[in-house]
């Protein structure tokens, strides 16, 4: 409390909420422990020797450093060759997605014509069938076509259950971006097709480097359907981790180490994209 040319000002207590911000923090750091357990674990069991990887009471702490489960790994099978073949699948199935579910969403979210409510309901009813549901009908479709143990016949199937998705997803982003935009480029001299590739595209791109991510992960994490449809011979790399399982047992230190080879790809593309993904939707489009 201070005077000052008679008058009384009264300081007001400083307020301390560092408990719930500390809680909070409690909260997010036990749910990251809980979460990134298992690529915790999946990394130790990968550079532990295989002996300890079996041990029936293991160790939290990593008991060694070795590389020759990574070398058992690459010679129990070949591996080059079902990583290249899912890499083709999932960048095919993430470029085709891309389009035809831009344009796809772009009909439905700007256009309007007549089953518009109906194209709506029929693709979150599509995404709602199991995917087990799936699998006799797409093998015979497959088989009748002509297209069964065939990479194009699995990124048709890929897209079957990855479009839906993409379409849903990017009609919720260009719904969020103002329509006013487009009309003022268009009054700007722009056609439809300029005001979309000159506005809304680059408004557009955050979302549409989310969902290209999420159909990518989802492709190259397929399992089912590349067993189902796929032989040995051409086998997906999810399907190659099944190699380590024989009827001796399963090798559970080369199963970790080709684990942790497949997870690069998906690591790597997402420390490319992380900054697009978390960039803001319309961020700078309407200054005032």
């Amino acid at each position: 409390m201070s005077t000052l040319s008679g008058t009384t000002t009264a300081t007001p207590p400083v307020r301390r909420r560092r408990s719930p911000k500390l809680g909070w923090n409690l909260l997010g750091l036990l749910a990251f422990l809980v979460l990134g357990f298992p690529l915790y674990w999946m990394l130790n069991t990968a550079f532990k020797p295989a002996k300890d990887a079996i041990d029936p009471d293991p160790s939290l702490l990593p008991t060694g450093l070795t590389f020759d489960n990574f070398e058992r790994a690459l010679d129990i099978a070949d591996f080059w060759g079902p990583v290249g073949r899912s890499l083709v699948v999932s960048l095919v199935v993430v470029v085709v997605g891309m389009v035809v579910g831009t344009l796809a969403a772009l009909a439905i979210s700007r256009f309007a014509f007549r089953g518009r409510k109906i194209v709506i309901v029929g693709i979150l009813a599509v995404q709602m069938v199991p995917l087990v549901a799936m699998i006799i009908p797409i093998f015979l479709l497959l088989n009748d076509l002509g297209q069964y143990d065939k990479l194009t016949g699995l990124i048709i199937t890929y897209l079957t259950f990855i479009l839906p998705f993409t379409v849903w997803t990017l009609r919720g982003f260009i719904v969020n971006i103002p329509k006013e935009l487009e009309e003022a480029a268009m009054v700007d001299g722009c056609t439809r097709t300029g005001a979309f590739i000159r506005v809304v595209f680059p408004l557009l791109a955050p979302g549409m480097v989310a969902t290209s991510v999420y159909g990518f992960i989802q492709a190259w994490n397929e399992y089912l359907y590349a067993l189902m449809l796929m032989s040995q011979e051409h086998e997906t790399a999810t399907v190659w981790l099944g190699n380590f399982t024989t009827k001796h047992g399963t090798e559970y230190a080369p199963m970790m180490a080709g684990a942790t080879m497949m997870a690069v790809p998906i690591v790597v593309l997402f420390l490319l994209v992380q900054r697009k993904m978390a960039a803001g939707l319309t961020a700078g489009a309407v200054k005032g």
